[in-house]
């Protein structure tokens, strides 16, 4: 009996995610496709492929795409490869460790945009590091400015999946190298790069996706060296809207998509496992700890001393010709009614976006990790959580702005929310289903047999083990959907502008102090969340802790 109810509770769990994806992924992304098959009098053809492809804006964008984003993924990979390498290879101080782990994933709090107008004022001809050496270091409009851009972007993920792959390799296996007689290079091959190979490969994989799909940094520094974002924008929402090719750019920007998804899945015969992870102390060399810590520091500099232009800009009366401090212009942004509509809106869509997303990637997440379902069906969770890493959050919102346009749905804050959590569910899903594997897979049983429902004890005692990936989530969907915004700006409307496109529609204007406010007000927002759910997670954390502790010392006493 209390199977059979455990089997029904998590079949409907089942049925509500796959029916969420159903109605808001897989039909709009069909009904894009159709889109790009209809022509302009009403028929159905390829003309709209045969219009992009023969169009020398397209393929030229394409390949430009293709170039920059395979150049920013190659010194993405290699900058995260030295960071992470410093970290867990190096005797440099623990704090200057820390103080790496969380500079380097501090672009990850600013929307892409914003990126844009940092290196306009920091490395423009009147920009802020310009001035300080006295030149203009480079152009900073076309291939360099997306760079640039790009590597900031992509760094902070590619050190993540880097530095997190670096940490479980066993480190013992360079004494027994070095032991060997084996050559300092040699030695540096098989046991730090070799076991990466895979880590590194897909870091290049998902930095070039990144970057190919990107929208917010050419749409401020692309110039005119277009990327295929860029035409797919002036195709949807340009002068002169043309759905259907519109529609025809969107499909093939799926591309990238399928060889991601195949590429990872190739990847992932190369990941190295170890059964025991040895704990050793790494040997002394002050040489290569100045060097690889001095380097990272560099790196590190240069990527944030692009975003100081973001505080100096707004607390100065008119950059750059009238440098006095001034508070006026954030003064103005805070007594702007309309302003403060927008940043409200963004932080009600961050609050829904983390609790209906935290609510779908955990219910998912019991249905692969914690149930007995068959494996086919559990497959279907893990194909969705694949296919949403690799759809390009443009072609989510054009799909959206096409299949919801005309229902009660369109220019609303519920369709913002639910676009979200569809484009970023699948890094949240991993994070909890990986967190449920570890926990002991005997609990429901032993509940069951004590006569508790499986809803009582998910809620009792799987979800208070699990709380703090749960906030980590939370925290997770919440930064997301503050930074977005190559989804929403197809599907945002007057009504329910998120701060991310009104600082689209701001850059039309110039107008660069209030954009700069807005982008520190997502700045220490997000920075307020992430030390928020940081510190409550530590918190749950210690406290299990110390009830495990206290539980084995009564145990103990007993015996």
């Amino acid at each position: 009996m209390g199977t059979q109810r455990k089997e029904k509770e998590i079949k409907g769990i089942f049925i509500i995610v796959t029916a969420l994806f159903l109605i808001f992924l897989l039909i709009p992304i069909l009904r894009l496709l159709w889109k790009s098959f209809e022509s302009q009098t009403g028929g159905v053809g390829f003309g709209s492929y045969a219009e992009v492809l023969t169009s020398h804006g397209f393929m030229g964008a394409f390949g430009h795409s293709l170039i920059i984003s395979s150049v920013s993924a190659v010194i993405t990979t290699l900058l995260a490869f030295l960071l992470a390498y410093t970290i867990n290879y190096t005797n440099i101080p623990k704090g200057y460790k820390g103080f790496i782990r969380k500079a380097a994933v501090v672009p990850m709090l600013l929307p892409t945009i914003t990126y844009g107008f940092a290196i306009i004022y920091s490395f423009g001809k009147q920009g802020l590091i310009t001035k300080i050496f006295g030149r203009q270091l480079f152009e900073i409009y076309g291939f360099n400015g997306l760079l640039l851009g790009y590597v900031i972007y992509t760094l902070p993920i590619s050190f993540l999946l880097v530095s997190n792959t670096m940490e479980y390799i066993d480190k013992k296996f360079t004494i027994v190298s070095r032991i060997m007689g084996d050559k300092p290079l040699t030695t540096f091959m098989a046991t730090v790069v070799r076991p990466l190979l895979g880590t590194l490969a897909a870091s290049f994989v998902q930095c070039f996706f990144l970057c190919f799909t990107d929208y917010g940094i050419p749409a401020s520094v692309g110039g005119e060296y277009d990327v295929v974002a860029t035409v797919l924008y002036n195709e949807m929402l340009g002068s002169i809207p043309n759905f259907n090719t519109g529609s025809a750019v969107a499909m093939m920007m799926l591309i990238p998509s399928v060889v991601t998804i195949a590429l990872l899945h190739y990847l992932e015969k190369y990941n190295i496992r170890y059964n025991k992870i040895s704990n050793i102390e790494i040997r002394k060399n002050t040489l290569r700890d100045v060097i690889f810590g001095g380097v990272s520091g560099l790196v590190l500099l240069v990527v944030l001393s692009v975003f100081l232009v973001i505080f100096a800009v707004p607390l100065v009366e008119n950059w750059p010709y009238q440098m006095n401090v001034t508070w006026e212009h954030v003064q103005a942004v805070f007594a702007d009614r309309s302003l403060i509509s927008v940043y409200e809106n963004s932080l009600l869509v961050a609050v829904l976006t983390a609790l209906l997303g935290s609510l779908l990637t955990y219910g998912a997440a019991l249905t692969t990790a914690r149930s007995k379902l068959p494996s086919k069906v559990k497959q279907v969770i893990e194909n969705i959580s694949l296919i949403t890493n690799t759809i390009p959050g443009m072609v989510i919102g054009i799909a959206y702005m096409l299949i919801f346009s005309g229902t009660p749905l369109q220019n609303t804050l519920a369709i913002i929310v639910i676009c979200n959590v569809i484009h970023f569910f699948s890094t949240p899903y991993l994070m909890i289903k990986n967190s449920l594997a570890k926990m002991n897979a005997s609990w429901e049983t032993t509940a069951m047999l004590m006569g508790d429902t499986w809803l009582k004890t998910i809620v009792r005692v799987v979800t208070p083990n699990a709380m703090g990936t749960i906030l980590e989530v939370f925290s997770y969907y919440f930064v997301n959907a503050m930074v977005t915004v190559s989804a929403v700006i197809f599907i945002a409307g007057a009504r329910t502008m998120v701060i991310t496109t009104k600082i689209k529609e701001l850059q039309y204007y110039t107008k660069f102090n209030e954009i700069f406010v807005l982008s520190l007000l997502i700045l220490f927002t997000n920075l307020a969340a992430k030390l928020l759910f940081g510190y409550l997670a530590t918190d749950r954390s210690k406290t299990r802790e110390a009830k495990a502790r206290k539980k084995a010392r009564t145990m103990a006493a007993e015996m």
